[in-house]
């Protein structure tokens, strides 16, 4: 006989869970997944509240968009996921409102009570002010955001194939990507090795040397938050492959096909008919309404700074996790950084000093275990810096995919994942390049 679940406060839980503690988990990404499938089994109530009915995996984002894989191939249900933990609910809407002080999220014209509540909503992208670009520089924060930026590289690209004109066919040949962070670099690589390799034997008029992708950075080198010797050598791949690198440019105007950056040598202006945005992330805007209604501040990007253990002043019931905390009781002081490494590390502390809390147990403090940082920029070369190992290269590459795909929290799009990657090493054919008008 299957176990008895709860359902909201529409019909009463199971006799075992009727006074258990209820913990209400907003957001499924890493940090929130992790908290959940960490309270899996406990007697404690769970309900994880998320707008999509899966957990993304973000870092594979750039190979959705160059059509590498496709989008089921780096989300995973959850429900299929961790719905079958008797004591987690599973429940789909998008938090509205929070009432502090009668305990309660507004969520479907519902409001659910909690005892503990976990926030884990991330971050969305920001334009520095300027949200008029949105409209012609596709993010990369989404599924939709990485499908949109593939049908638009491979539309102009079958639009090119049968244009006439060279100047235009150059120009549908053109890709500019903002931002030359991880995310940037991972997305311009992938793009020009697409237009470049991939295509050359498939499309019979477009001359695979045209192709064009530029990246946009305001500092003096790719990947700064790395090792310079790893820039250099991250920049240098890049460059050798063919992308054109625009440093120490900062985006001043951007509309349909035109990018104006200002450099230290004068404004350029770049015409290319696709633009990806890759430059900025501020918090949810769960963030300012937590604010709003509790009384906590928020940093420059929106982001809540916590306590040590994460909760935020005056409530300690409620706790923020993610790309949405600042989280700064680090040895030098600096924030942790909104990657997937401390957003799991987050989430699973986090659950664990709940659990102690109602146990009347200790739970040591939270230390954060940076394993390091990596980012692949071509076909079988990536640089990594694990916790001083610095590496670049085929080696670079091996460990960055062993290590994304330990992340992978779904263990059939791991074996989807290395059996695309290696097919798109012997052959260099990409299985998702289909154009639809909706993402499948």
């Amino acid at each position: 006989m299957a176990p008895e679940r709860f359902f909201l406060e529409l019909t009463p839980p199971s006799e075992l869970l009727r006074e258990a503690p209820h913990v209400v988990i907003v957001g499924a990404g890493f940090a929130g997944l992790k908290a959940a499938q960490t309270f899996a089994g406990k007697t404690v109530r769970v309900t994880l509240i998320d707008k999509r009915n899966f957990n993304l995996f973000q870092p594979m984002l750039y190979q959705v968009a160059s059509g590498l894989v496709s989008q089921t191939d780096v989300a995973s249900p959850l429900r299929i996921m961790i719905g079958k933990a008797p004591n987690i609910q599973i429940l789909m809407g998008e938090v509205v409102d929070i009432d502090a002080n009668a305990k309660e999220v507004v969520f479907n014209d519902r409001r659910l009570r909690y005892d503990r509540l976990i926030v884990a909503t991330g971050a969305t992208s920001s334009f520095f002010g300027h949200d008029e670009w949105a409209q012609y520089a596709t993010p990369m924060k989404s599924l939709e955001d990485a499908y949109g930026i593939r049908k638009r590289v491979l539309g102009a690209l079958e639009e090119a194939e049968q244009t006439p004109d060279l100047d235009k066919r150059r120009l549908l040949q053109s890709v500019v990507v903002v931002g030359g962070g991880p995310t940037g670099c991972e997305l311009a690589a992938s793009l020009n090795d697409l237009m470049r390799h991939t295509l050359e034997r498939d499309f019979k008029q477009i001359d695979p040397g045209h192709c064009k992708v530029t990246l946009v950075d305001p500092g003096d080198r790719v990947l700064r938050a790395m090792d310079p010797q790893l820039s250099k050598a991250a920049g240098d791949h890049l460059a050798r492959c063919g992308v054109e690198l625009l440093l120490g440019g900062r985006v001043k105007a951007i509309e349909e096909g035109k990018l104006v950056v200002t450099t230290a040598q004068g404004e350029v202006t770049l015409e290319a008919s696709t633009i990806c945005w890759t430059a900025g992330v501020a918090a949810s805007p769960l963030g300012k309404l937590l604010s709003d209604r509790t009384g906590c501040s928020t940093d420059r990007g929106g982001r809540i700074p916590v306590q040590p253990d994460f909760s935020i002043p005056g409530h300690p019931e409620i706790r923020v996790v993610g790309d949405l905390c600042s989280y700064s009781h680090t040895k030098d002081g600096k924030p942790l950084p909104g990657m997937a490494g401390p957003a799991v590390q987050m989430g699973v502390w986090v659950a664990k000093d709940i659990l102690a809390q109602l146990q009347n147990q200790r739970h040591s403090a939270f230390a954060f275990t940076d394993f390091g940082t990596m980012a692949i920029v071509g076909s079988l070369f990536a640089v990594a810096d694990l916790r001083g190992l610095k590496v670049s290269g085929v080696f670079g590459w091996l460990l960055w995919g062993l290590a994304h795909l330990a992340f992978m929290p779904d263990r059939e799009n791991r074996v989807t994942l290395l059996t695309k990657w290696l097919w798109l090493i012997f052959t260099r054919e990409r299985s998702a390049l289909v154009i639809t008008e909706a993402p499948s």
